[in-house]
């Protein structure tokens, strides 16, 4: 979840969102699935409430978009709400909605955790399979995001992305010579016991992105296999692990640790390196690095609809994702840098994106991003039930025992 949080009405006509396991939402009683694709018209009979639950900390990115969207075309979307949950709990949320045909939920934002679960499960409508020829701004993903696009199997749609990381952050106050690789971060920890540290990977998108990111640093037989292909980063985090006084259970404790000198080093990405100070959450004083020679692991997320959604919410839901994809639109993800750069199409470029968004990564972005960005390969995550294996083999093997509550 990112730093701060955004009103969960993004229309002037918006009831409250609600609570997940409170009162059903606007326009939630039974009604008459869409089954094949002729059955979803080109336009909504009449203008739809949407209710968008986010599992993935995406609002603050794609809820601009969704306003925007919603002023420009009142006469298919009348409103929209949202709400929010951990992505843990996003099937046991649905899973009773699509079991039931009462659906109400009309929308979920998500990253590779929530989408896979869902296709487990049987849960999400194939959009790009069954309605590809309305989602035509998909062709413009740019190559990266495309690859991130390929992991969803036709049923999520990509609506943002970013590099990631891994990346250094540090204080300089307290680092005087900075890490460039592995054996130097290793070498700094043994010599500055409990001031480096990262959160818990299964509830931190920088700790997850260490991790995935060591395998590609350390050279080990198969980034992709966390099982059989990890020796070498096994054993390096066990070996840091001995410096790591404690492992929070959510990124922002670690922000905080940073903050207030408590620590002097840690993982990040380029979003976590910008938006921290652009909330003033760390000072701007804080500095970042990269690591001579590393693959980004890429990220992204994903729009998905539950099964048994009627013919005109998905016509609306189409038409809404359809006008995401477009350059000007799109280019609203860079946000105040939470997921830099954010947009996930060709032609979405920062002088497309708002004036306050220019403004904080004029501020507070770093000069050599961009060109490190084209420069670094690149290389999408784990697949998701490897990604659950990692987390697993993490917890009972290095973080077990040093856990912090955040």
């Amino acid at each position: 979840m990112r730093l701060s949080t955004k009103t969960a009405v993004v229309s002037a006509g918006a009831v409250l969102a609600l609570a997940i396991t409170g009162c059903t939402a606007p326009n939630s009683a039974p009604v008459k699935p869409a089954t094949k694709a002729s059955d979803v018209p080109a336009k909504p009979s009449a203008p739809v409430a949407l209710h968008i639950l986010d599992v993935a900390g995406n609002q603050k990115l794609t809820g601009p978009m969704v306003e925007q969207f919603v002023k420009d075309h009142p006469d298919i979307v009348s409103s929209v709400t949202w709400e929010s949950a951990g992505a843990p709990d996003l099937v046991g949320n649905i899973k009773p909605q699509v079991d039931s045909g009462n659906i109400t939920v009309d929308l979920v934002m998500t990253g590779t955790d929530g989408l896979s679960a869902g296709i487990g499960q049987d849960l999400w409508v194939p959009l790009v399979k069954k309605y590809g020829d309305r989602l035509s701004n998909m062709k413009n993903y740019i190559d990266p995001a495309q690859k991130m696009q390929d992991l969803a199997d036709g049923y999520g749609v990509v609506t943002t992305y970013y590099p990631s990381g891994p990346l250094l952050q540090y204080n300089p106050d307290m680092v005087k010579d900075v890490p460039t690789d592995a054996a130097s971060l290793l070498a700094w920890a043994k010599a500055h016991p409990g001031k480096f540290g990262y959160a818990r990977p299964a509830n931190s998108g920088p700790g997850r992105t260490f991790l995935m990111g060591l395998p590609y640093i350390l050279g080990d037989k198969d980034p992709s296999d966390p099982i059989n292909g990890w020796d070498k980063t096994w054993a390096y985090l066990k070996d840091l692990g001995q410096y790591v006084d404690n492992y929070p259970t959510g990124t922002g404790q670690v922000i905080t640790n940073v903050a207030d000198g408590s620590w002097g080093l840690i993982p990040t990405t380029t979003g976590w390196d910008i938006n921290p100070r652009a909330l003033e959450q760390e000072p701007n004083t804080i500095k970042a690095a990269a690591f001579k020679k590393f693959t980004w692991v890429t990220d992204a997320h994903y729009a998905v609809v539950p099964k048994g959604q009627s013919a005109d919410k998905l016509s609306a839901t189409l038409l809404l994702l359809q006008y995401i994809l477009t350059p000007k639109i799109n280019a609203m993800a860079y946000d105040s840098g939470y997921f830099y750069p954010g947009p996930a199409v060709k032609g979405a470029t920062l002088d497309k994106a708002p004036q306050a968004s220019q403004d904080v990564i004029a501020k507070y972005g770093r000069d050599w991003f961009d060109p490190l960005i084209e420069k670094m390969p690149k290389a999408t995550p784990l697949t998701p039930d490897n990604l659950v294996k990692a987390f697993d083999k993490w917890d009972r093997e290095i973080g077990a025992g040093k856990y912090k509550a955040s």
